[in-house]
């Protein structure tokens, strides 16, 4: 009797164990279909960032200062007043052309701002954009008109190396473009990502703007323009 009781025992364990094993693999089952589901999903809804071109190029305004003292007449070098900064004062406008080349997922934009540099220093301030909502396969174009009136200090280098340019009537801009985007997908949608795009472009000068003038509007892209996107 101790036998059969201590066999039944043993039996009973060893269904136990079955059915433990049936249900691990089951979980292991439902938790592979999961991670394959969400991998479909993500190839099929990844989003893709953006592309961008820049497809024309004004110049209104582009002059330069150099660091001289104001007042050189006074003999009193004590009394003489401080240098002028070496600045520019640039009117500007870029259009760029922001290409969503994802064909299942929109493109959001907020937060944007522009603004043009010439050898890595501003020289025009940042101009905010609105928000943009660019549907699946589309293009969005934005013109904003940068600089003005406004003096940018820019360093004694970057005077010279913009005069010699000027002198050329060629000279390497950049526009950048920083923000935020998001990317809608049927029913997903990302959290905000930092967005930066930055184009380098080398313009033609007309003879008003290369002498520091006000120059006629649109001038020649001399090489086809190089965008970089961060998204």
């Amino acid at each position: 009797m101790a036998t059969s009781k201590r066999y039944q025992c043993e039996f009973h364990r060893g269904r136990g164990g079955s059915h433990l094993l049936l249900a691990a693999y089951l979980l292991a089952a439902a938790a592979a279909t999961a991670v394959l589901l969400a991998l479909a999903l993500f190839i099929v809804y990844r989003p893709i960032k953006p592309q961008a071109s820049v497809a024309r190029a004004a110049v209104y305004r582009l002059s330069i200062s150099s660091g001289t003292v104001a007042g050189g007449g006074n003999n009193n070098a004590s009394a003489a007043p401080p240098p002028l900064p070496n600045a520019v004062c640039a009117s500007l406008q870029f259009t760029l052309l922001l290409h969503n080349p994802s064909n299942r997922a929109a493109v959001l934009y907020d937060g944007l701002v522009a603004f043009a540099s010439y050898r890595g220093e501003a020289v025009t301030p940042p101009a905010r954009l609105p928000p943009v909502v660019q549907e699946r396969g589309a293009d969005v174009a934005l013109s904003p008109v940068l600089g003005g009136d406004a003096l940018m200090p820019i360093s004694a280098d970057a005077v010279r190396a913009l005069a010699a340019g000027g002198a050329a009537r060629r000279v390497r801009l950049r526009l950048v473009v920083v923000g935020r985007v998001r990317y809608r997908a049927g029913p997903f949608r990302s959290g905000w990502r930092d967005l930066y795009v930055r184009c380098d472009t080398v313009v033609g000068l007309g003879v008003d703007a290369a002498a520091g003038g006000s120059g006629a509007g649109d001038v020649p892209l001399l090489e086809y323009p190089r965008c970089a996107v961060d998204a």
